[in-house]
């Protein structure tokens, strides 16, 4: 995964385009304002996700928060590791910390994204970084 390529959603999600699928996870922000995550859940292969809507959920010692989708489409591949090893997502969540893997469902809307430049700008508007 590459940080710099990847689009990033006001929802502290990433997603980045390989081929005709989208591999997706949480930003480090998500996870670090989360503290240690204890669980996660993510969909079953096959299943449909829609942009804007909750695909699972993760849980730490201070909250559940759902994991919400940047994109429609259908799960072709979960990271099944993470039911075993949750913390992973807080030490490497773009690379071995992914959800999901999503064959899109049309051409996919970006607009409602932002860059990798874009994104920290984001943070600082709501007062983080």
């Amino acid at each position: 995964m590459s940080r710099d390529r990847a689009r990033y959603t006001k929802a502290h999600a990433w997603m980045e385009q390989q081929g005709e699928e989208w591999l997706v996870g949480i930003t480090d922000y998500a996870a670090g304002t989360m503290g240690d995550i204890i669980y996660v859940e993510v969909p079953a292969v096959d299943a449909a996700v829609t942009a804007g809507e909750a695909y699972g959920n993760i849980e730490s010692a201070k909250a559940v928060e759902d994991l919400i989708a940047p994109l429609s489409g259908t799960v072709v591949k979960v990271n099944e590791e993470l039911e075993a090893t949750p913390e992973t997502m807080n030490a490497d969540p773009y690379e071995a910390g992914w959800t999901m893997v999503v064959k899109a469902e049309g051409d996919v809307d970006l607009t409602e994204t932002m860059s990798a430049e874009e994104y920290p700008a984001y943070l600082e508007s709501l007062g983080e970084e």
